[in-house]
C-alpha cells in the first residue's frame, strides 16, 4: 500500500472513530425522559446506576433509577417553584455526612467515586436533591405534625409489649470487595430466589463466611429486640420460608430466611448500650489472618484479655466501646446480635476486604424504663408522620405531571 494511499485510509479511519464516538456521546445526552420541562438522560441514568453499584445499595436496575430520576425532577420542580435554596454551607455538611459513613472524607470519597468512573456531580447532585427535598417536607408540615403524650405512650407500649417476639434465622454473609461486588451482588439475587430452607442452607455451606455456614446458616432462637432497630421490619415483613432481599453492608452482602417465629410470655428487653471490642487483623479473610483469629479466640475469654493481645501495637488495633445501639454500623450490629458476652465472630472485614475484624461482645446494659427517651420517640414518630406526608404529596406531583418516556 502506498504511502498516499495510507495516509488517506488513516484519514478516513480516524474521521469514521470520530463520528462513532461523537454519535456516541451524543445519544448518552439525548433525552430518554421529560418531565414538564425537565430532562433526563441517557448519561445521568447510567452514572446512577454506576453511583448504586459501587455503593453496593439496592434499587439498581434500570427501570428503578429512572423512576427515581424522573421523581428527583419533579421534587426539584417542587423546591423551585416555593423559592426554597439549599446553602452551600448545607450542601458541605451534608456531602460531609454522607461520606462519613464510609469513614471518608468528601475528598477521599469523590476520588474513590472517580476511581470507579463516578462524576463528583453525580454524588453532589444526589445528596443536594435530598436534602432540598427534606428542607422543604420540613417548612412544608413541620407545623401540621404534633405528636400528643398519649401516642408516645402507645409507641412505648406498642414496642415494650405484654410479651416479647423471637425469631428462628437462617443467615448468609458473603464478603464483597470492590472487585468482587457485581459477581456478588448477582449471587446474592439469585440466592434470594432459594424456595426451600434446604436450598438456602445449601447455598450458606457453599458462600456464607459466618461461624453458622457449617449449620447451613441456621441461628438458635433470637429475640427480636437484639437485631439491629432497621432489620428488624424486615424480619417481621417476612412469611415463614421467605428470604430478605440482598442487604449491603461494609465489604459483604448479608441474606437472611425466616425459619419461625413465635410470641414468647415474656418482655423483650430493651438495651441502653452494647459494649464491644474489635480488634484488627492484617490480611483480610485468607487463611494466615483467619488462623491469627482462631489462635486469639482460643486465648481470650473476656473483652478485657484482648488489651494483651494488642499490647506494644498502634493504638487503633483494637477499639473499644459502649454506644447505644442505634448507633452501632449496622454490619457491627448484626453480628453482636448472634453473640453472647465473651463470644467472638470473624465474619466482617474493613480497608476493603484488607483487615479481618476480630469481634467480642463485651456486654448489653438493659434500658431502665425511665431511661427510654420520650423525645426520641416522638422524632421516630414525627420522622414517620413526614415521610408519609413527602410520599402524598410526591405521588400527587407524578399524577398531574407531564411525564414522557422515550420508547
Amino acid at each position: 500500500m502506498s504511502s498516499k494511499i495510507l495516509k488517506q485510509f488513516t484519514i478516513a479511519a480516524v474521521a469514521a472513530a470520530s463520528l462513532a464516538i461523537g454519535a456516541a456521546a451524543q445519544s448518552l445526552f439525548e433525552p430518554v425522559a421529560r418531565v414538564n420541562d425537565s430532562v433526563v438522560t441517557e448519561f445521568e441514568i447510567q452514572q446512577r446506576l454506576r453511583f448504586l453499584q459501587v455503593l453496593n445499595a439496592p434499587g439498581g436496575s434500570r427501570a428503578s433509577v429512572l423512576d427515581t430520576l424522573i421523581d428527583d425532577r419533579l421534587r426539584l420542580q417542587e423546591v423551585r417553584q416555593l423559592g426554597l435554596e439549599l446553602s452551600e454551607e448545607e450542601l458541605e455538611e451534608g456531602l460531609s455526612e454522607f461520606a462519613g459513613r464510609a469513614n471518608l472524607s468528601v475528598e477521599e470519597f469523590t476520588q474513590a467515586l472517580s476511581a470507579q468512573g463516578v462524576e463528583t456531580e453525580t454524588f453532589r447532585d444526589f445528596v443536594a436533591t435530598g436534602l432540598a427535598w427534606r428542607n422543604l417536607i420540613r417548612a412544608r408540615f413541620a407545623a401540621r405534625v404534633q405528636i400528643s403524650e398519649a401516642e408516645i405512650d402507645r409507641a412505648l407500649a406498642a414496642s415494650a409489649g405484654g410479651s416479647g417476639i423471637r425469631v428462628l434465622l437462617s443467615e448468609i454473609i458473603i464478603p464483597a470487595p470492590p472487585e468482587r461486588r457485581a459477581e456478588v451482588q448477582a449471587l446474592a439475587e439469585r440466592i434470594s430466589q432459594a424456595d426451600s430452607v434446604g436450598e438456602f442452607a445449601s447455598f450458606a455451606r457453599q458462600h456464607s463466611a459466618t461461624r453458622s455456614r457449617g449449620a447451613g446458616g441456621r441461628l438458635p432462637w433470637t429475640p427480636i429486640n437484639q437485631l439491629p432497630a432497621t432489620l428488624r421490619p424486615v424480619i417481621l415483613g417476612l412469611a415463614v420460608g421467605e428470604i430478605t432481599d440482598p442487604l449491603p453492608i461494609t465489604n459483604a452482602v448479608a441474606l437472611f430466611q425466616l425459619r419461625a417465629i413465635e410470641e414468647t410470655g415474656d418482655p423483650t428487653p430493651e438495651f441502653a448500650a452494647i459494649e464491644y471490642a474489635a480488634y484488627y487483623i492484617d490480611g483480610g479473610r485468607t487463611e494466615a489472618a483467619l488462623n491469627r483469629a482462631e489462635s486469639i479466640r482460643q486465648r481470650v475469654d473476656v473483652c478485657d484479655d484482648l488489651y494483651g493481645i494488642a499490647q506494644g501495637q498502634p493504638e487503633e488495633a483494637l477499639d473499644r466501646g459502649s454506644l447505644p445501639p442505634s448507633e452501632i454500623p449496622e454490619d457491627i450490629a448484626i453480628e453482636l446480635a448472634k453473640l453472647d458476652p465473651g463470644e467472638v465472630s470473624t465474619t466482617l472485614t474493613r480497608a476493603n476486604g484488607q483487615t479481618l475484624v476480630f469481634l467480642m461482645l463485651c456486654g448489653r446494659t438493659p434500658a431502665l424504663e425511665e431511661e427510654i427517651d420520650r423525645q426520641a420517640v416522638a422524632s421516630r414518630l414525627r420522622n414517620q408522620r413526614l415521610q408519609g406526608l413527602a410520599d402524598s404529596l410526591l405521588a400527587e406531583r407524578r399524577a398531574n405531571a407531564r411525564i414522557w418516556r422515550a420508547e
